[in-house]
Formats: structure tokens, C-alpha cells, sequence
């Protein structure tokens, strides 16, 4: 069963699109086509913004773009580009300029350079501001905070947000994971949400305003047929690459525990093919690490020693050297949790890397949302004390989030 049973009347007071009938339904279809097969009065008639990447995509993969910059009843006049690009090819933390888009003309705003937040100046003449991104479902992924100040700035200036919908990567029946610690809010984990959120970025979107109080008049294009506990590959949708580093759904997978390798000094296999799937380091002994995870017997995951090479990692890991690690698969998605994984798989390459270890602290404790699990395992506390109080900090999320949900 999905949610549009409970959401067919048209713009409904929370701000939904409706459902709409069609001589072939897909399995499953992105926001995009609900926009424009009933609800393209949410824009009709209006100048457009469009905050969007190379993943704002149909189910055919055409873009958003140019979707909506061919539509007769659509007036697209501006774009607003995420980090990494409006293509998605610039590495992560590197700045993306302003520019223009070269098959529509129209101009690209970029909100991962000067600003993060669309400015006046960049809304003038815009009287509806649109969101297409695929999100992988996890805190330190930016988008969802590119989504949250473009909703904010829609809405100090008096225009209509509307989030096109699309999947939870990763599923939206699991919460895993840490909640942040404001005094730790940074852009790769701006808002009191945990590693693994479970929501779709139209869910996000809602909780924003619902629980964070960012004041909006918001609509969501809701997906038609996904269920909270389907991943990306339960769809049949296009994957493409949201960043140059997520090649795949079993690096999005892991990437809730792995990154948070990215605030020490080993590689999370940037410039392989599996980036997030392994971690390794010249000096690591992969099969002594794979025997000491495998004594923490984590469900849903099988943890192998491997030797990988990475070539031109975006952030200069090891570039050309062959380092020694371990290489995660998972075996039962819904029993993985990648954020404990990662937890174990943190502390027990910190004790076989000895002096050879090192954090890069601030950006660790950003990531992790707090400094706590970083001081606890310099103490060397296990994984249970490292991990107390998760499981509530989870429930009272859960609690928060309940009001946003849209998907069965």
C-alpha cells in the first residue's frame, strides 16, 4: 500500500499533490510527473525557479530541466545549483561558480560557493521556487541543507517552495544512527536530525517546517508507489551517481558509518570504484581488522581484508599507493546498520594503526555531530558505551518526524 490513499485531494491543507491516473503506471515515479500530469497548477502561469542537479531526472532520464523549460505552461527562468554542480562533477568541498546552462541559456546560481542560501538578489523575478534532488538519505549529505535554505529563503520573500519528491536511497523504514548536536551543526549536518533519517526529501522538507519552525509555503509532489521499505534498486528508476564518490546503492549502503572516516587519515577508496565500501591505509593489516570485526558478530554484513589503489582521490589520500583494508558488502539490508558498523570499524582500525593514526579533528567531530564519540574511543570505550543513548535519542526523533511522513 502506498500513500496515495491518503493524499489524493489535490493540494491538501499540508501541501500535496494529487494522484493521477495514467495508461501505464510505472513502478514507481519521481515527483516530476505527478507535477505534470495533475498539479502543474502549482506552477502554471509562474516564473520558476529550479534548485536541481544532474539527478533531477523522469523516469525516462530526462531532465527536470528540460522538462519543465519545454512545457508550454511553464515559465523556467533561473537555475540553482547544489554542491558538486549543476552536473555533478565537481569533487566534494570544491567551490562551484555561477554560470550558465548552456542547453536552456538560463542562469545557474550557485549555492555552494559565496553563499549557501539563495539571495534576494538571486529570487528577483521568481514567483515559485522548485526542488529536484536525489538524496542518498543521510546527515552528511548536503542537499538536504541546500533544500532547507532555499525553503527558508522561498519563504522570506514570499514564494511557494515546492519539493518534486523522490526516494530514500538507503529505505525509509530504518533510523540509525546519533541525532546532532547543535553546537556541532556545520553543513554536513546543519539540523538535529540522525546519521541515518529514513525520510525522503519531501518528508524533510515538512519536518523542517513542522518541527524546525522554517517558515514556508511549502508543496510537496509526492512519489506515486514507493513504500518506506523499498531501496533504490526496488524501483525502476535510473540511478545515476549523486556525487562523483556514490557510484553505486552499496557505496550509499555504508556511507551513513564510512564517512566518517573521511575525519581521519585513511581512505574511504576515493578514486576506486567502491568508494565508502572500503577503508584502508598502507599500514593496516586488512585480514587481522576483518577477524577483529567479525568478533563483533554485526548483523546484515560481511567484512573481507582487500587491497585497493587509489587514483586521483578527491581528497589526496594515498594517491597511486596501495594500501591494506577492508572491503564491507552487505548481506541483509533490513538488519544492516551501517552507523554501528562504522562505529566498530573506527575503533578497531584506531587500535591497530597505533601512532600512525591521526583525526582531523574538527571535521570529524562534524560529521559525528558531536566530540563525544571521538574522545571515547581515544579512551578506548566499547562499543556499547561508545553507542548509549542512541536508542533514545532515535526514538524521540522518531516521535518529531511521525507528523511528516507521507509514505506507508
Amino acid at each position: 500500500m502506498t500513500l496515495l490513499s491518503s493524499f489524493i485531494m489535490g493540494c491538501s491543507p499540508a501541501g500535496e499533490a494529487s494522484e493521477a491516473t495514467t495508461d501505464t503506471p510505472l513502478q514507481v515515479e519521481p515527483g516530476i510527473h505527478v507535477l505534470l500530469s495533475d498539479s502543474i497548477h502549482l506552477v502554471a502561469g509562474r516564473r520558476a525557479g529550479l534548485v536541481t542537479n544532474h539527478t533531477g531526472i523522469d523516469a525516462a532520464g530526462v531532465s527536470t530541466i528540460d522538462r519543465l523549460h519545454e512545457h508550454p505552461e511553464v515559465e523556467l527562468v533561473a537555475l540553482y545549483s547544489p554542491e558538486h554542480g549543476i552536473r555533478g562533477t565537481a569533487e566534494a568541498g570544491e567551490l562551484v561558480d555561477h554560470s550558465v546552462d548552456e542547453t536552456t541559456g538560463l542562469p545557474v546560481h550557485s549555492l555552494y560557493g559565496d553563499t549557501r542560501k539563495p539571495t534576494p538578489e538571486m529570487l528577483e523575478g521568481v514567483e515559485v521556487l522548485l526542488f529536484d534532488i536525489q538524496d542518498i538519505g543521510t546527515r552528511y549529505y548536503t542537499y538536504i541543507y541546500t533544500m532547507g535554505l532555499a525553503m527558508e529563503a522561498a519563504g522570506e520573500v514570499g514564494i511557494p517552495f515546492v519539493v518534486l519528491d523522490r526516494p530514500n536511497a538507503i529505505g525509509g523504514h530504518l533510523v540509525q544512527g546519533n541525532v546532532l548536536d547543535p553546537e556541532f551543526a556545520s553543513f554536513v549536518g546543519l539540523y538535529r536530525i540522525p546519521m541515518r533519517h529514513g525520510m525522503t526529501a519531501g518528508e524533510l522538507a515538512r519536518f523542517y517546517r513542522n518541527a524546525l519552525e522554517i517558515e514556508a509555503d511549502l508543496r510537496v509532489a509526492p512519489l506515486r508507489g514507493w513504500e518506506r521499505s523499498q531501496l533504490f534498486s526496488d524501483t525502476d528508476l535510473p540511478w545515476l551517481p549523486p556525487s562523483p564518490n556514490m557510484p553505486d546503492l552499496e557505496s550509499a549502503l555504508h556511507y551513513p558509518g564510512t564517512c566518517l572516516f573521511e575525519g581521519t587519515n585513511l581512505s574511504v577508496a576515493r578514486g576506486t570504484e567502491r568508494a565508502f565500501q572500503q577503508i584502508g591505509a598502507p599500514w593496516l593489516d586488512g585480514a587481522e581488522l576483518a577477524r577483529r570485526m567479525e568478533a563483533h558478530a554485526l548483523p546484515g554484513v560481511a567484512v573481507e581484508p582487500v587491497r585497493f589503489t587509489p587514483r586521483n582521490p578527491g581528497d589526496g589520500k594515498f594517491d597511486g599507493e596501495e594500501v591494506e583494508g577492508v572491503r564491507l558488502r552487505v548481506l541483509d539490508a533490513d538488519v544492516y546498520d551501517p552507523a554501528r558498523t562504522g562505529v566498530a570499524l573506527l575503533m578497531e582500525s584506531r587500535a591497530l594503526s597505533g601512532e600512525r593514526w591521526s583525526w582531523r579533528s574538527t571535521h570529524f567531530d562534524r560529521l559525528a555531530g558531536t566530540d563525544r564519540l571521538r574522545v571515547g574511543i581515544e579512551e578506548g570505550r566499547s562499543i556499547e558505551e561508545l553507542t548509549a543513548g542512541w536508542d533514545a535519542e532515535l526514538d524521540d526523533f522518531r516521535a518529531l518526524r511521525e507528523p511528516a511522513l507521507l509514505y506507508d
